[in-house]
């Protein structure tokens, strides 16, 4: 088991016109780490273990976290071109990246405007796509503790659940999980987490080599919208992983890790 051995480093960024709070650590190439609707969790054993071979960049997005939120950025569409200058002034052109959820929804924005931005690109359980079957869950019928008992298949089984929602939830945490949803809602309201022509502008990503990874259990973002992704970009692969909820890499880790090391390996 990977224990937390990295140095974490968190700091604020003047960049594209605004600040942006962005957590590093590891040794390597770069590897961009796109935080979901509920914002970065902290260093988790999947963050520890992907450090070993390479610094991961794991920016709050505008609105998150620390990140303040630019009046002009209302939509997903928005965002994608805001990050693009942003990692252009970074100078973080052709790296690697993982989005999760809405962090998923966002590189494939970013993909479809720009695919040399990106080396190799893994979307996991991303949102951004109407499934064909089933529903995107909606999260803003719920409170942010009964969304995050949900993201898990099992959540006995999950070691590092209480990190990603703790039981008793400090005032700070609570505010961060309300600022995030805010966020969220004003970026994927209407229509509700997906943009309709997604599918059809994926094809911009022929050439970067895609990894999908669902798990099979995923009540948020049903398989179906992971499908349609597949189709949608040529050559890309879909991997579903059994008895896993909507966070794999920290529901099934090993599995998550087994799949993403190798893909990005080749």
């Amino acid at each position: 088991m990977t224990t937390a051995t990295s140095t974490w480093t968190e700091e604020i960024v003047e960049v594209a016109g605004s600040r942006l709070q962005i957590v590093q650590g590891g040794s390597g190439d770069p590897l961009l780490v796109l935080h979901d609707e509920m914002g970065h969790h902290g260093a988790l054993r999947w963050h520890e273990a992907m450090a070993e071979s390479n610094t991961l960049h794991i920016p709050s997005h505008p609105g998150f976290g620390e990140s303040p939120r630019m009046e002009w950025v209302m939509n997903m569409r928005d965002l994608a071109g805001w990050y693009l200058r942003a990692l252009d002034e970074m100078g973080l052109q052709g790296v690697n990246v993982i989005g999760f959820s809405l962090g998923g929804w966002l590189a494939a924005e970013m993909a479809t405007m720009c695919p040399q931005q990106f080396n190799k690109m893994v979307l996991v359980g991303a949102a951004g796509i109407k499934p064909s079957v089933g529903e995107i869950f909606d999260i803003f019928l719920v409170t942010a503790e009964e969304y995050l008992d949900g993201v898990c298949h099992d959540n006995a089984s999950v070691p590092e659940f209480s990190t990603v929602r703790p039981s008793e939830p400090s005032p700070e945490q609570m505010e961060a999980w309300l600022v995030a949803r805010e966020e969220a809602c004003r970026l994927s309201w209407k229509p509700y987490m997906h943009y309709p022509g997604l599918p059809h502008l994926m094809g911009r990503a022929k050439d970067l080599p895609t990894l999908l990874v669902w798990g099979a259990q995923d009540t948020m973002v049903p398989i179906s919208a992971g499908e349609i992704y597949n189709q949608s970009i040529p050559g890309s692969r879909l991997e579903i992983i059994d008895n896993c909820g909507h966070r794999p890499e920290i529901e099934k880790t090993d599995e998550f890790l087994a799949l993403v090391q190798d893909f990005f390996a080749d």
